[in-house]
């Protein structure tokens, strides 16, 4: 049996196939979503590196700063210079020994060892020790600056950006 249509084909209401209408611009797709919690979270740790960079190089500025402020005010006693870069590497050896204030000697090599220097300059360090106590001690200026530089410069590498303040 065949089907018989009550209608032709060509008055049958027919219309054109309907698209579907545009998605709406909001909600944004889960992937946009992905992207803009990545973007954040790269700005943020960005912010977070400059301002751990930042902090880094103010304290080393600050600790360059102090050694040529001890330089011009003791230019010419040997003595008190030697004495307040001696007090400027107590300050920053703290962070390596909670005793470091006071130990003197071989206990207070061993508290300069601990940041990662050359022999040389850990003697040339101690040279500070004997200058203070012995007036006529033989004494280089300028090898001991560049020593108590290069060791503060060794420390502060190894410090973390947390303990800057403390030193």
């Amino acid at each position: 049996m065949r089907g018989h249509f009550p209608q032709t084909a060509d008055s049958l209401p027919l219309r054109d196939i309907h698209l579907p209408p545009n998605p709406p611009w909001w909600p944004p797709a889960p992937g946009w979503w992905v992207l803009v919690a990545i973007v954040c979270a790269a700005a943020v740790l960005g912010y977070l590196l400059y301002r751990r960079a930042r902090r880094a190089r103010v304290w080393r500025e600050r600790v360059l700063a102090e050694v040529r402020r001890l330089a011009d005010r003791h230019a010419h006693n040997d003595a008190a210079y030697a004495t307040a870069l001696h007090q400027l590497l107590r300050r920053a050896a703290w962070r390596y020994a909670e005793d470091a204030h006071h130990v003197q000697g071989e206990p207070w090599r061993h508290v300069l060892a601990q940041v990662s220097v050359d022999d040389v300059t850990l003697d040339t360090l101690m040279t500070l020790e004997a200058r203070m106590y012995q007036p006529h001690a033989e004494f280089d200026r300028a090898a001991v600056e560049e020593a108590v530089r290069r060791w503060l410069q060794a420390a502060w590498r190894r410090m973390k950006p947390m303990e800057m303040g403390r030193a």
